[in-house]
């Protein structure tokens, strides 16, 4: 158990944590309000080259001065740490060089810097007076934000790291419809509505109005007059067409799956697990449709009516209903923890045609927001119910909800409790096993939602085979689409949707097949090695006990597990719930 004060030799861990804490956020603040971090909620944003040249350095200082570290002179607990910190720094240093999001100006996801203002800041309070005021500076320095970013892209594309046209195309649309909002209904003005403080509301519709919307407008303006005649198409598409992008996807890789696995390499085991899957397929949709055929199935997956839902009722329905399931068995396999319960949110329509068919919010660390599942409701006929099971699976209970809401409760670093991207592939691994846990846990409410669950597999081994094709072998939209549709139940409308975002987002959609797989192998080898003493209990509680880690400090720590359940002669790791 670690300790308040750490021991001498972890002086200076405890030292550099702190410091890659604060430099991270600082560098990307609006990812830290999405993740319950309050402190940084006054800061607008710095997208500057100068800004990302400094984080980079600053964050390469610290993985160094970690790797220094003599790991003979720390306790478990903090070699764990150590390995983190490395892994952590090095990725956000490459990270922050790199800087691919800057040549890839879109509306998708964490990559899309204008995006994220539309996902961070309606998630914040401004209940009390000091969060209020944290608003009100975060607004005020928008104009400012969003006119530098219209410069860095503008300096991007000189240098010859220009965007892709359609991603250009989706960030106007973006923001093109929440200008088209009347103002009293502006997004970011949700925690001024909520307040229910007058003054607060009255500022900060001024500062929206007379600040944030003719800045919003002028970085439209500017995307749509000097960046979209440029944007890259056809075999361009990938991020190797640029200066210095082939490093940059390297380095993407690396980060994302926190593993030394070439471009190649996952590109093969995409292939693999397609095939693999082939007689899965057979045997549920057997069952399911009376179809053994894939692109029978498929077919029908996508083609009958009723499969779709009607309403945005019913989404939200299913995803209560999967959750309230979940939670009423989650003790059966997972150490009892009473983590707050899990909000189900619906995504802004506005939103929609940008944004994944749902999203996990964690909690903020200070009670003032609940961990919420943000689910896509909008356009309910364009939907498959056979899908929001799994879904929900991933992103609630027991995927990123357990696992998030855990982590921040753990007694570790508290740089560790909030990981989102900066530990993808054991963040997104989780939630893919998760899916694959639910079938364990008996959840699946029939053979159409196990469907579902092969479906979205089916998706992310094509991730490995679309991200790697579009960025290291030069495939064009028209390539990926048509794999993509081939090889997955899912729609040609969503299947353009995925392959746009992998193309905004070099390598984060590796993480999904790369990390679940390494989490079943390492259950396996856990499996094979205690025979009766095994328990998925147990197992669950190691590999959740020490937060979101690098795919190779897990290893150790699975390890560790293994051999003090040899020691010790009996299943349980002891101490505490959830503790290392």
């Amino acid at each position: 158990m670690r300790t308040t004060t750490d021991p001498a030799p972890g002086t200076g861990l405890a030292a550099l944590r702190e410091r890659y804490f604060h430099l991270q956020h600082t560098y990307d603040p609006y990812n830290a309000t999405l993740l319950g971090l309050s402190e940084f909620d006054h800061l607008p944003g710095d997208p500057s080259r100068a800004a990302s040249d400094h984080a980079a350095a600053q964050l390469h200082e610290v993985a160094r001065a970690a790797e220094a570290i003599d790991p003979a002179g720390l306790d478990r607990d903090d070699v764990v740490d150590r390995g983190v910190l490395i892994a952590l720094a090095r990725g956000a240093a490459d990270d922050a060089a790199h800087s691919l999001w800057a040549a890839n100006a879109s509306a998708k996801g964490y990559v899309s810097r204008q995006g994220l203002v539309f996902q961070a800041v309606p998630a914040m309070t401004a209940t009390e007076p000091p969060a209020a005021q944290r608003y009100l500076r975060r607004l005020a320095g928008l104009p400012g934000f969003f006119t530098a970013l219209g410069e860095r892209y503008a300096e991007e594309a000189t240098a010859g790291r220009v965007p892709t046209r359609l991603g250009v195309q989706h960030a106007i649309e973006q923001l093109d419809g929440h200008l088209a909002v009347a103002l009293d209904d502006d997004a970011l003005l949700t925690p001024a509505r909520a307040s229910g403080d007058p003054d607060t509301l009255r500022e900060a519709t001024r500062l929206v109005g007379e600040g944030v919307r003719p800045a919003l407008h002028a970085l439209t303006v500017r995307l749509r007059t000097e960046l979209l005649p440029l944007g890259r198409t056809g075999h361009d598409i990938g991020i190797h067409a640029v200066p210095g992008g082939t490093e940059g996807y390297a380095a993407a890789i690396r980060r994302h799956t926190t593993t030394g696995l070439t471009a190649p390499e996952i590109h093969r085991i995409g292939l693999d697990v397609l095939e693999e899957m082939r007689a899965e397929w057979a045997v549920v949709g057997g069952r399911a449709l009376g179809e053994t055929e894939f692109p029978r199935i498929a077919d029908r997956l996508r083609s009958d009516p009723a499969l779709r839902f009607e309403t945005s009722a019913e989404i939200v329905a299913v995803a209560r209903g999967a959750l309230q399931r979940a939670e009423a068995v989650r003790d059966a396999w997972f150490p009892a923890l009473a983590i707050p319960d899990c909000a189900i949110e619906e995504i802004n329509p506005i939103d929609a045609a940008g944004s994944a068919l749902g999203y996990y919010r964690p909690p903020a660390l200070d009670g003032s927001r609940p961990g919420a599942y943000c689910v896509l409701a909008a356009d309910a006929p364009s939907h498959f119910r056979y899908e929001y099971e799994s879904l929900s699976f991933h992103e609630a209970v027991p995927g990123h909800h357990l696992q998030l809401a855990t982590a921040q409760l753990l007694d570790i670093p508290r740089y560790r409790r909030s990981l989102d991207v900066e530990a993808c592939s054991f963040n997104e691994g989780w939630g893919l096993y998760s899916e694959q846990l639910a079938e364990e846990m008996g959840l699946y409410s029939d053979d159409l939602s196990r469907l579902g669950m092969l479906s979205f597999r089916a998706l992310r081994a094509c991730r490995l085979v679309v991200d790697t094709g579009i960025h290291h072998f030069g495939w064009t939209r028209e390539r990926a689409v048509e794999f993509m549709y081939d090889n997955t139940a899912t729609t040609r409308g969503h299947v353009e949707s995925e392959v746009d975002r992998y193309t905004a987002w070099p390598g984060q959609a590796l993480a999904y097949m790369i990390g679940c797989r390494e989490i079943l192998r390492l259950r396996g080898v856990a499996e094979q090695r205690l025979g009766d003493r095994f328990s998925v209990v147990e197992f669950h509680r190691a590999v959740l006990s020490s937060g979101a880690v690098p795919l190779t400090v897990l290893g150790d720590v699975v390890e560790r597990h293994i051999e003090t359940v040899l020691a010790d002669g009996h299943t349980s790791t002891g101490g505490e719930p959830w503790t290392s």
